[in-house]
């Protein structure tokens, strides 16, 4: 008799392919944001897309500072193995190039104010403030979010 997945690797399996038709939907509509290649193979992403695309359009802890139909940038992923090497830096320029392209008027991005702390790298996918800082955002507003342990700012790229 053949072995049965146990429960949990069943439920495991059903989320990994739910989640793929969910990517799979959401890239009918267009891109998720900017890849950055290492020898033709992707080694980081970060999404980008409009605000009001997102679930920081009605998210409590991450303020709206005004009426303006800013994009996002709220996820950064490096590779394991490819981290250390500028990816995450280039992956933010490509998202203001991005954004710009898109005629965004400014970029937002919520990264953890860390102030030089280590960070769980699982949890540092909202990004880094230093990071964002030397890309040319400004803080704009304090956030009630917390991420890892250390708040969420809100900052802001001008497009215009």
């Amino acid at each position: 008799m053949p072995e049965l997945p146990d429960p949990l690797e069943r439920q495991q399996r059903a989320a990994r392919q739910e989640r793929g038709e969910f990517v799979a939907r959401l890239l009918e509509e267009g891109p998720l944001g900017v890849l950055a290649y290492e020898d033709d193979v992707p080694v980081g992403w970060a999404a980008v897309a409009p605000r009001s695309a997102t679930t920081f359009a009605r998210n409590r802890k991450i303020p709206h500072v005004d009426d303006l139909p800013v994009w996002s940038v709220w996820c950064i992923r490096v590779r394991p193995g490819h981290r250390g090497k500028g990816i995450s830096h280039a992956l933010i320029r490509g998202a203001i190039d991005f954004a710009r392209e898109q005629g965004a008027p400014a970029l937002e991005a919520y990264p953890l104010d860390n102030r030089g702390a280590k960070v769980d790298l699982t949890m540092a996918y909202a990004g880094l403030r230093a990071n964002f800082e030397a890309a040319g955002f400004r803080h704009v507003a304090d956030t009630t979010s917390v991420l890892s342990g250390h708040p969420r700012v809100l900052m802001r790229f001008a497009l215009d």
